[in-house]
């Protein structure tokens, strides 16, 4: 039986036949056809087009098939979350100051503190482990009303005026009234009480840190309710240096591999580079190896006590200073009596530098010109002496040093000087003639 008998299968058939000719002639064409166009183009004296680059045929890679299904994304290693703001503090960057390092032929890296989450500077870790100790003894617990006291310049204060609130208590600061006004004002925004006192020795109860204690004191034998005032104590309190110690210290170790010949860095309580020092030498067994360097501003005494064993400035002299407790513009480090913390870690202190107002204002503004880096007061001390030691190592050695926090709590001080003298105006390009530094040799 012939397809010529049944008509209907015969048009099926030819139907099919057709459908495949028309597939094969249409793959063939495709392939084909740039070469066709090419020849036409040639045949007119027109240029090659731009598409005569591409391959005959267009070659589709295999799709890769992903499951986004629930069950998929619960088996991904996600990274932990930070519990509360608290758990934003630590693991701060380490990185190369680049202009420093190419003045100065060593490797200059700053641990950018200013980064810590909850209040931007070193003093975050303090706080935080001041809280934790005094909540371990009873002396804080949360929700009934505790507060509290600390006597401050400005970023303890800070620090823990952010975490009181985070935590569960007040915060009440004294801090004296030659300081900077951000940072009283950032301390009312942060639900903070500021009590801002005139500057006074040591000795007196008015000074702002024997005035917390009593503050403190008072809220405690109090008869109105069973609210506790803690006074946190941060320059003779071993929470501060063993916060850096448990923190900080292994943080630049592990994040330098332990190749560090040199870390320089200024002391206001003194917790921090007693910290640090303690780990790197102590600890890990870094001892004559690390080279650690106190960087001083101008009126404290800890620069003549490491060189020559004695707490004594010229500028200290009765009736020589500007002001009550230290002859700088520099706030936050810089002190003339021996602290708790200062004494746990100064008999690993090898050298210190003494540095300027001036060369802390030219420095902060070379950073910024540089760099982009926008530093405070106390940074811009350390960054001075990071170079001054650095020119006294071998070449290519690593100088770790400290960015404690952001130059915008210090604008209306210290970076309202750095306008005043001319320096934004001024470029110079030679680093050691800017701050007036003789390189060692």
């Amino acid at each position: 039986m012939s397809l010529s008998n049944h008509p209907k299968a015969y048009g099926s058939a030819a139907v099919a036949v057709a459908f495949f000719a028309g597939v094969l002639l249409t793959l063939g064409f495709k392939d084909l056809y740039p070469d066709l166009e090419r020849r036409y183009r040639r045949r007119r004296g027109q240029p090659a087009s731009s598409s005569d680059s591409r391959p005959g045929s267009t070659y589709l890679p295999p799709v890769k098939l992903e499951d986004h299904t629930r069950s998929a994304r619960q088996s991904m290693v996600a990274l932990p979350i930070p519990e509360g703001i608290e758990g934003c503090i630590g693991n701060t960057p380490l990185f190369k100051i680049k202009s420093l390092s190419e003045a100065t032929g060593c490797t200059i890296l700053a641990k950018a503190e200013f980064l810590n989450g909850a209040g931007g500077s070193p003093k975050d870790r303090v706080a935080l482990n001041m809280i934790k100790m005094a909540e371990e003894e009873g002396l804080l617990t949360p929700g009934q009303g505790d507060t509290i006291y600390e006597g401050t310049v400005g970023s303890t204060g800070i620090s823990l005026a952010t975490l009181a609130r985070a935590k569960g208590y007040k915060a009440y600061i004294c801090m004296p009234n030659d300081q900077s006004t951000e940072k009283s004002d950032l301390l009312h925004h942060l639900g903070a009480t500021v009590e801002r006192v005139t500057p006074a020795p040591i000795t007196s109860t008015e000074h702002f840190v024997n005035l917390a204690r009593t503050r403190a004191r008072q809220q405690t034998a109090s008869a109105d309710d069973d609210s506790k005032g803690f006074f946190a104590d941060q320059f003779e309190s071993k929470a501060n240096f063993q916060a850096h110690f448990q923190t900080t210290g292994p943080e630049i170790y592990h994040q330098l591999g332990g190749q560090i010949d040199a870390f320089v860095a200024g002391a206001g309580t003194g917790g921090t580079i007693s910290g640090i020092s303690l780990y790197l030498k102590q600890e890990m067994g870094m001892g004559p190896n690390l080279k650690v360097v106190l960087a001083d501003p101008e009126g404290s005494g800890l620069y003549n006590k490491v060189k020559n064993g004695v707490m004594f400035s010229n500028t200290e002299k009765e009736g020589t200073r500007r002001r009550q407790q230290v002859d700088t513009i520099v706030e936050g480090i810089g002190i003339n009596r021996l602290t708790e913390n200062f004494e746990a870690g100064r008999e690993l202190i090898d050298d210190a530098v003494k540095v300027t107002d001036l060369q802390a204002l030219k420095m902060a503004r070379w950073l910024v010109e540089k760099d982009g880096i926008f530093a405070g007061s106390s940074s811009a001390v350390n960054c001075v002496a990071a170079v001054v030691t650095a020119l006294q190592m071998p070449k290519d050695s690593r100088v770790v040093t400290i960015l404690c926090d952001s130059g915008t709590r210090h604008l209306s001080k210290f970076w309202k000087r750095v306008g005043e003298i001319g320096l934004e105006q001024e470029h110079e390009d030679d680093l050691l003639v800017l701050l007036g530094i003789e390189p060692e040799g």
